[in-house]
């Protein structure tokens, strides 16, 4: 009874608070300038016939995307955000286009999926002289410079011309790939799928330096690694590209970007780079109204806090559960995986190495992070003509979606083989086809274990 006589003043506190800001809200309506209600009606823009017809035909835009930290990711409930996403967000609201996100895992990916059509636009891609042929960039509406990124307990890496004759590793199709090999040509470049494996050749030492965008070279303070100068001259901006051919997307997203204000768009950056927005300073009215509303949200929060704190502490063991569950489970298929005697693998749908075996491992005398991600015909542990014709029976069964398993001689290295050799595709829960498993026996060796 004590406590509830005590609530009393705060109730009334309560009341008071928000009469004033219901009060301040009718003046703030009665008084609200030109300049405000411009800023409402710039919410949409004004599209041509064709622009409309176009979004018509097109009611979902492909973003080939892949994540990249600040700038676009997915957040811990698997749902697009960052930089880039706000701003599609924004267009979405002005023009009525439909952005729908396919993850990709490489820069080569979403370039081979703008050359081929199969997406109309990304927003992570720089612009360069190679993709200029099949690509058109939308306005710049920002960007940062390039910086250099080398190993810790090493020189500062200051310029592009302190790296000739080392080797610098960039993923494959980089925006300056092809002006390092123009311009420096005693520079060892080195190509792979993605940042975070070049910055991990820098880390081992098998690579002396990488190129990343100073806003994403902050994010990785692994103590590995150290950011040196800006690449000098060189300038990362952002674009929106569209493939070639699209010219009414292209020019609905500059119209978009013309009418974007730019102090939501300061703020917006401010917001993922700095970790806040900027404030205006307000009227006299407008910071009591605040400060009003921030007091009735206070006692609120304050009332609700003891019962969702339980309730939060549950749900988080109940998560910290699940995670240790999933972790074991993984953990026991490695093991299962690495205690079978025969070579074993696990390819996806482009027949790229997604998993395998010790005993696969030893049997090409590599390592799993060597091979992870690439397909047979990019790696040299198989002679030419047998990752060939590998390869293409494992894409020719993927479209078939057949079981294979045969008796066969194959050409190694170390000679030809006879072998029993299985594959077969493997399915999502949701039933849709995600690649092949594998493996194969030496016969010889079967038979003289019998």
């Amino acid at each position: 009874m004590l406590f509830f006589r005590g609530l009393k003043p705060v109730t009334c506190w309560m009341f008071l608070l928000s009469a004033m800001g219901v009060a301040h809200w009718v003046m703030a309506t009665q008084l609200a300038t030109p300049e405000s209600k411009g800023a409402v009606a710039s919410a949409t823009i004004k599209l041509n016939a064709r622009e409309l017809q176009w979004i018509a035909e097109h009611p979902r835009v492909i973003v080939a995307s892949k994540q990249y930290p600040l700038y676009l990711f997915k957040d811990e409930y698997g749902q697009w955000s960052g930089l880039y996403n706000d701003v599609l967000n924004r267009i979405s609201a002005m023009t009525g286009l439909q952005f729908v996100h396919e993850e990709m895992f490489s820069t080569e990916q979403i370039l081979e999926q703008l050359e081929s059509g199969s997406a109309n636009m990304s927003a992570l891609l720089s612009m360069n002289d190679e993709r200029k042929v099949f690509l058109d960039f939308s306005h710049a509406f920002g960007g940062a410079g390039w910086v250099l990124i080398g190993r810790a307990g090493e020189p500062r890496v200051q310029s592009l011309q302190q790296l000739s004759r080392r080797v610098l590793v960039l993923p494959t199709r980089h925006a300056l790939e092809s002006v390092i090999r123009r311009d420096y040509p005693a520079i060892h470049l080195h190509s792979v799928k993605t940042y975070a494996e070049a910055r991990a050749l820098v880390e081992i030492g098998e690579a002396y330096a990488t190129i990343d965008n100073e806003i994403g070279a902050q994010l990785y303070p692994s103590g590995q690694l150290k950011v040196g100068h800006v690449v000098e001259g060189k300038w990362d901006a952002d674009y929106l590209s569209v493939g070639k051919g699209q010219p009414q997307l292209l020019s609905i997203l500059n119209k978009a970007l013309e009418a974007y204000p730019p102090a939501e768009l300061r703020a917006i950056r401010l917001k993922w780079f700095s970790g806040g927005a900027p404030v205006q300073v307000p009227a006299t009215w407008q910071r009591l109204t605040t400060w009003g509303w921030w007091g009735v949200l206070a006692v609120a929060g304050f009332a609700l806090s003891i019962r969702w704190n339980r309730r939060l502490r549950g749900l988080i063991q109940q998560r910290l559960e699940a995670q240790t569950d999933l972790r074991d489970q993984l953990a026991f298929q490695h093991a299962l995986m690495d205690a079978m005697p025969d070579p074993m693998f696990v390819r996806d749908l482009e027949g790229r190495l997604i998993m395998c075996n010790k005993s696969f491992e030893d049997s090409f005398s590599t390592r799993f992070d060597q091979v992870q991600g690439r397909q047979l015909i990019d790696l040299d542990i198989l002679p030419r003509e047998t990752a060939e014709l590998l390869h293409a029976e494992f894409m020719a069964q993927l479209g078939t979606r057949k079981t294979s398993f045969t008796e066969r001689q194959l050409l190694f290295k170390s000679g030809p083989k006879d072998i029993y050799q299985w594959t077969v595709p493997f399915y999502s829960a949701e039933g849709k086809l995600r690649g092949l498993l594998g493996g194969w026996s030496e016969i010889g060796k079967c038979k003289k274990q019998t």
